[in-house]
């Protein structure tokens, strides 16, 4: 990701669209064919020298245009022929960022990949589910998986549509006229370049596509903070049903020995805030004057290279904890059943009023039993059947039958179904 958003490389695209343009100059008969080729064998430049003439000229695409004439001799009379500088500066960024987008959905399918293995392996690991943070009813830690994978596949087409989106290219001069350029010109460099031609520009490609872009690592990286979210609850103490890996010699406190902090995930839940301020970022740059300023580009050069850099560190710090995910399901039993079967409390309700009582009725004495239970510690199914016992309403055995786990789990088939389906490419 680093070497997307080098000097080096962004020169280079630079380069290529300048000589591109030059070649759709001699194909349109405007420039001597041999003069082309000259460019095309001779131009070229050194980030230094840029560095160099950008000091006295202040102005970057100045300096490349003026470095990359002088590399080539007389022929170097045709660089930048008609063009402005966003026609190169956009066009040029559009490159990185589909470069920076293939590499981010390489790391994304790489931790779908985990993330789906995991979420099978596990499909059959009871839990209890939380609502509020407090017990529900229990689920399936793959369940809890398989939620996060479908995410991460959406997460997945966003990007590919974003990358879409910033995949196009502006060859139309100042104020987008084509004033003094032949719209072939830009046709012919985008297809070369593998872009798609700007609709209509102004001096610049509108920022609606980047805002867009950057909306989806934003996005992306909420699915991350979420699920890193998730892995620090489980991992408390008092819920320990999850943990970090952790690694031989590894420290977790510089005081206290005992500690296994999940730091990753921690710093990913911290980078994910700063993904977030650059997505406010890049819808502030939307609003430009008139057809052109560049109050957006400052901003760009700071937000766009560090977003894609940290969404691509966060999704490999991910694909990391998931792969070496301790999962105790001992515990997670334990935690289901230390509220003495308080989640039974809706199948006890829902068999009460399909066997003729009152909602209201049975919710009563169904909460009148909970609330000892919660405030007692009685176990849950004696006190509940001390309450409807002398009703006659629901026959002992058939209320027995309702204090069993594994009816919860009954109706999953179906979303694993879909998960052994969901796609993931070799990486």
């Amino acid at each position: 990701m680093a070497a997307v958003w080098s000097d080096e490389a962004r020169l280079a695209g630079w380069l290529e669209i300048e000589i591109l343009a030059v070649e759709a100059w001699s194909e349109l008969g405007r420039i001597p064919s041999e003069d082309a080729r000259a460019i095309r064998e001779h131009a070229t430049f050194t980030v230094e020298h840029v560095r160099e003439v950008e000091s006295v000229t202040r102005h970057d695409v100045a300096a490349f245009v003026q470095v990359v004439a002088g590399s080539v001799g007389p022929e170097g009379r045709w660089i930048h022929l008609g063009m402005t500088s966003s026609d190169v500066l956009d066009t040029g960024l559009a490159l990185q960022l589909r470069a920076a987008a293939d590499l981010l959905l390489e790391r994304l399918e790489r931790l779908i990949g985990v993330v789906k293995q995991l979420a099978l392996r596990h499909r059959d690991t009871v839990m209890i589910g939380r609502s509020h943070g407090i017990h529900a009813e229990p689920t399936s830690f793959g369940h809890k998986l398989a939620v996060v994978a479908f995410e991460l596949d959406r997460d997945r087409e966003r990007l590919r549509r974003a990358r879409e989106t910033v995949s196009v290219g502006a060859i139309s001069g100042v104020v987008g006229t084509y004033a003094a350029l032949d719209p072939r010109v830009e046709q012919l460099v985008c297809a070369k370049l593998g872009l798609r031609p700007e609709e209509a520009s102004t001096q610049v490609i509108q920022r609606d596509r980047h805002a867009e872009f950057v909306m989806a690592l934003a996005i992306t990286a909420s699915t991350l903070d979420r699920i890193a979210t998730e892995i620090r609850h489980l991992a408390r103490s008092e819920v320990r049903e999850v943990q970090e890996p952790f690694a031989p010699g590894q420290k977790g406190s510089s005081a206290m020995p005992h500690k296994r902090n999940p730091v990753v995930s921690e710093r990913i839940s911290g980078l994910a805030r700063v993904l977030r301020g650059y997505a406010q970022v890049a819808l502030e740059d939307m609003p430009l004057w008139h057809e052109r300023d560049i109050s957006h580009s400052s901003a760009e050069r700071v937000i766009l290279p560090d977003a894609t850099g940290l969404l691509h560190f966060m999704l490999s710090d991910m694909a990391w904890v998931m792969q070496g995910l301790h999962v105790d399901p001992d515990r997670m039993v334990a935690n289901l059943e230390s509220t003495g079967g308080l989640f039974f409390s809706q199948k006890v309700l829902t068999a009460l009023v399909d066997h003729g009582m009152a909602r209201d009725e049975a919710y009563e004495a169904v909460q009148r039993a909970a609330n000892d239970t919660w405030e007692r510690g009685l176990p849950f199914e004696e006190r509940v059947w001390d309450e409807i016992a002398g009703t006659g309403v629901l026959p002992q055995e058939e209320f027995a039958a309702l204090f069993h786990v594994k009816p919860y789990l009954a109706h999953l088939g179906g979303i694993f179904e879909r998960l052994e389906k969901l796609p993931v490419e070799e990486t």
